[in-house]
C-alpha cells in the first residue's frame, strides 16, 4: 500500500486556502468556530509546530557524527517556540507575517536535507508544493487584514 503522507500533506493545506477564501470575501467568522483569523492562526501554530517536530524526529535516526544530529533538533525548538510566542504576543497580522517566514524557513531546512539526502525528493517535492500553497495563502489573509 502506497504511504498517506503525501495525500494528508495536501489536505492539511486546506484550511489555509478556506480562511484566506473566507476573509477574501469578507467572512469573518465561521458559526461554531469563531473568528477567521484566529481559526488561521491556532492551525498555523498547529502545523508549523508539527512541521518543526517532523524535523526532530528526523534528527533521532542520524549519526552522532552527521551535522544534522545536532542542527535539527535546534532549529526545530528556535522555530516552534518562536511560532508560539509570536502566537502569544503579536497582532493577529504580525503572527500571519511570522507564520509565512517559518513556513519559509522550514522548506529551507528542508531543502538542506534533501541536499544531504535526509530526506527523499519525492519528499521534498510535495513539501515545496504544499508550503507554496500555505504561504500564498497566508499573504492573501494578510493583505484582508
Amino acid at each position: 500500500m502506497k504511504k498517506p503522507s503525501p495525500y494528508l500533506t495536501f489536505v492539511g493545506a486546506i484550511p489555509f486556502v478556506a480562511c484566506a477564501f473566507l476573509l477574501m470575501i469578507d467572512v469573518v467568522t465561521v458559526p461554531m468556530l469563531g473568528s477567521v483569523v484566529d481559526i488561521l492562526s491556532a492551525y498555523g501554530l498547529m502545523i508549523g509546530s508539527f512541521m518543526a517536530g517532523a524535523h526532530w524526529g528526523n534528527h533521532l535516526d542520524l549519526a552522532d557524527n552527521n551535522k544534522w544530529a545536532i542542527r535539527l533538533p535546534l532549529y526545530s525548538n528556535v522555530i516552534a517556540l518562536g511560532l508560539w510566542l509570536g502566537f502569544l504576543t503579536l497582532s493577529a497580522i504580525g503572527f500571519i507575517w511570522l507564520l509565512v517566514i517559518g513556513f519559509i524557513s522550514l522548506l529551507v531546512i528542508d531543502y538542506s536535507l534533501h541536499r544531504a539526502q535526509i530526506i527523499s525528493y519525492i519528499y521534498f517535492k510535495v513539501r515545496q508544493y504544499v508550503t507554496a500553497i500555505v504561504v500564498v495563502s497566508l499573504v492573501i489573509a494578510a493583505l484582508q487584514l
